[in-house]
């Protein structure tokens, strides 16, 4: 069924396009050199350029699911606003084929002055609905928000929770094919959450397209068909979730190798800003296939397996049964606290599980240049039937500032064998007993 979509949006055309976008804001020291320019009173230039966006494209297509993942102040919400017309570009163009409906940061569109139910009307008026149409949506409309009466009420006493909750109930009620959202939903309650999500596979299902921003790197793994990356402005790559969410990760920690800003770009060609923008460290991993590393190498992961109940080395594990984990480890520098970690991920990239030697407060001791280290985590198997991904990492501190030694992502792929599987990715593994009530 996952080739099917992905076959179907292959042949797709564009909701969205995005061809060399950039937005430049001028910054001034002063006002008054801010005054005399708009003037036209000064022909020295007196302001800076910030890029919050750089020559960024990419396409968007209808029925696809487009994650968009960065740090803060990587350009994701300029990009959106520039999409829904928002903001102009500095340059470039964007080409939309679709109603759009958008849930940006809070507050955007709504009248803070009118009731709940006051801006569901101005909402739809200026989409285009007539005064019937909008009514006829009213009960699906507050039945989603379910904030009760106070959709009498004036908005600004709302809270962002109460807020977040009608905005979204009002973007998915009318009728868009394109559904942009950006990290609005983070405010909300787990259950509203889940309801939101729950509406996203629906759109999905009926073939319509979602761009999200989100810092919920499991639910960017669990819904979107494929990831963009941003970082200062700058596209690094876009491509399968877990390929990008792994990207992310580099950058999070400073080990991915950052293209040149946009005032050295012109001192380079196109084919070398791709090979700056793409570049991966790469090492073979136990079958000796590729995996992705990064790291200081202060310590480096010299072995890592899987074992079995019986201690031997394999790749398959029984439901229920115990298994271990295991690295060896050797040290090139003194290290004041190393800490031992692994997780464990779906295929396609979400994060189900893990731990590490402080979690689990097994390991706290200094490590001197040339030792090895084997580390072992040994657990009972309690994950549905299916294949796995386990990644390794050897971090620390250094004073405050969080280190990272050696990491290796997907390095070895386990199968689970289960005769019976419960829902959702782990077995509570529960005692169940039924009998008469008294």
């Amino acid at each position: 069924m996952e080739e099917n979509r992905e076959h179907t949006l292959a042949a797709a055309s564009a909701a969205i396009e995005v061809k060399n976008v950039s937005k430049a804001y001028k910054l001034y020291n002063r006002q008054r050199d801010r005054l005399l320019e708009a003037l036209g009173l000064t022909k020295k230039k007196r302001y800076a350029e910030h890029f919050a966006l750089s020559d960024v494209s990419f396409d968007v297509k209808q029925g696809e699911c487009l994650g968009i993942i960065g740090t803060n102040g990587s350009g994701k919400s300029t990009i959106l606003k520039i999409i829904t017309g928002v903001l102009n570009p500095t340059s470039g163009t964007v080409n939309v084929n679709g109603r759009i409906s958008a849930l940006l940061e809070l507050g955007a569109g709504f009248n803070q002055e009118y009731s709940g139910m006051e801006n569901v009307y101005l909402n739809g008026t200026m989409n285009g609905f007539t005064e019937q149409e909008i009514k006829a949506r009213i009960p699906d409309i507050l039945d989603f928000a379910d904030i009760g009466d106070y959709v009498y009420q004036p908005v600004k006493t709302y809270s962002s929770g109460m807020f977040v909750r009608l905005a979204f109930s009002v973007a998915i009620n009318i009728d868009p094919e394109i559904l942009i959202v950006d990290e609005a939903l983070s405010v909300g309650d787990v259950f509203f959450q889940a309801k939101c999500y729950h509406k996203f596979e629906e759109f999905k299902k009926q073939g319509k397209t979602i761009l999200i921003v989100s810092h919920d790197l499991s639910s960017i793994a669990k819904y979107c068909d494929r990831v963009l990356l941003l970082n200062q402005g700058i596209k690094l790559g876009e491509g399968m979730p877990k390929e990008m969410i792994d990207d992310y990760k580099r950058v999070l920690v400073g080990q991915y190798e950052l293209p040149p800003s946009k005032s050295d770009q012109s001192l380079l060609n196109d084919s070398e800003l791709r090979e700056a923008a793409g570049k991966k460290s790469r090492a073979s991993g136990a079958e000796g296939q590729k995996t992705l590393e990064y790291g200081t190498k202060e310590a480096e992961i010299e072995e890592f397996y899987v074992l079995d109940g019986q201690g031997i080395r394999t790749n398959t594990i029984l439901k229920g049964a115990e298994f271990g984990i295991h690295m060896r480890v050797r040290f090139h520098s003194d290290i004041s606290a190393p800490i031992f970690a692994f997780s464990i991920k779906t295929a396609r990239g979400t994060e189900i599980t893990g731990t590490n030697t402080m979690f689990e407060k097994a390991f706290l001791e200094p490590v001197s240049a040339g030792t090895v280290k084997a580390v072992s985590f040994t657990q009972k198997m309690s994950l549905q039937g299916g294949t796995y991904l386990i990644s390794f990492g050897v971090t620390g501190y250094n004073g405050n500032d969080f280190e990272v030694y050696h990491r290796l992502y997907d390095a070895l792929d386990v199968t689970v064998i289960s005769d019976k599987d419960t829902v959702g990715y782990y077995d509570m593994d529960s005692t169940v007993s039924v009998t008469d009530a008294t």
